[in-house]
């Protein structure tokens, strides 16, 4: 199935036209080789409230199965993506930052300090990604060719769990 997502930058800096958006066009053409057709993205600062906006409207549209966010994972007081992320999800996915956090330890000890999260709203999986370029390529590199069985059993399409790949 040709799956559609969105990608949602998380950046004061890159909001206010200070610092180039690398992150959201990187992961934007990652998934369209994985053969995702991506619909939406935006660039938004560091506010809570504003991050919860976007994930809310673009899950209740119906039009995205997948949102990913890059940036706002880390300690900084200005990092609240993931709480934004559980502000709006109503079923939480743990193991999808688990494994992200995993393939990270392998590179560098500094993955122990993400915060990413991951959930569900209705019908579409929102996984946080860090601001890093390199780090949100490695993170989503390391769920990319899961994430389609997942969205495939959030669709209520028949999915085979035993199958190792899509």
């Amino acid at each position: 199935m040709n799956w559609k997502a969105a990608v949602l930058t998380v950046s004061d800096r890159s909001s206010r036209g200070e610092r180039p958006d690398e992150g959201g066009p990187l992961i934007s053409a990652l998934l369209q080789d994985a053969g995702y057709e991506v619909l939406r993205t935006a660039i938004v600062p560091d506010e809570q409230a504003e991050i919860a906006r976007f994930l809310r409207e673009w899950a209740d549209i119906g039009e995205v199965q997948l949102i990913l966010t890059t940036g706002g994972t880390g300690f900084a007081p200005r990092d609240v993506t993931p709480e934004a992320t559980c502000s709006v999800c109503q079923r939480m996915t743990p193991g999808i930052p688990e494994a992200m956090r995993a393939a990270s330890l392998a590179i560098t000890p500094r993955a122990m300090l993400s915060r990413a999260a991951a959930g569900i709203r209705g019908g579409t999986l929102i996984v946080n990604l860090p601001g890093s370029p390199k780090a949100a390529k490695e993170n989503l590199e390391a769920v990319l060719p899961t994430l389609g069985h997942g969205l495939q059993m959030l669709s209520g399409e028949a999915a085979d769990c035993a199958k190792l790949t899509d």
